[in-house]
């Protein structure tokens, strides 16, 4: 069955390509259907791809080739939480080493402008830690960093 809510992102015709990564890139992610244009159009040609249903990490999106007329913003982010630094490293690593960039606090861009936190659940107990104190140390910690050092995190949380 269909999921009732589906989050459509723009792209300007690289759809498929970004969905591909982000199924290799991430856990229980996949490419589903591509759905081509059945003839030629204002903006494009017969067998052109409009629009592409895939999952990332189970969540239901669909890539809309919708031209150059939108750009991605910070003000929509996936959120990934990862267990070690490892998998932060490797998520990370991935998005800014295929065509992304590098931002603050474990946020990244990939190359079609889409933005990811890349959040280690580390950092999430350290800010939440209810020695204020602690949370402080940690969470200013994180306010240097760009990519998130879970070491780093935890000895600011000690102190």
């Amino acid at each position: 069955m269909a999921s009732k809510n589906t989050i459509c992102l723009w792209y300007d015709g690289t759809a498929l390509d970004a969905a591909h990564f982000y199924a290799e890139t991430f856990p229980d992610s996949a490419v589903r259907t591509v759905l081509r244009a059945p003839g030629d159009y204002p903006s494009g040609h017969e067998g052109d791809v409009l629009t592409v249903e895939f999952t990332v990490m189970g969540i239901p999106c669909l890539g809309l080739n919708g031209g150059p007329a939108f750009r991605h913003s910070e003000a929509f982010s996936f959120q990934v939480i990862t267990e070690d630094q490892a998998e932060t490293d490797r998520l990370w690593r991935a998005i800014v080493d295929h065509g992304g960039q590098e931002s603050a606090c474990g946020w990244c861009k990939d190359r079609w402008g889409l933005s990811w936190q890349i959040t280690p659940r580390a950092l999430m107990a350290a800010i939440a830690d209810p020695d204020r104190a602690a949370a402080k140390r940690a969470f200013e910690a994180m306010m240097e960093m760009t990519c998130i050092d879970i070491a780093a995190i935890e000895a600011a949380r000690r102190g």
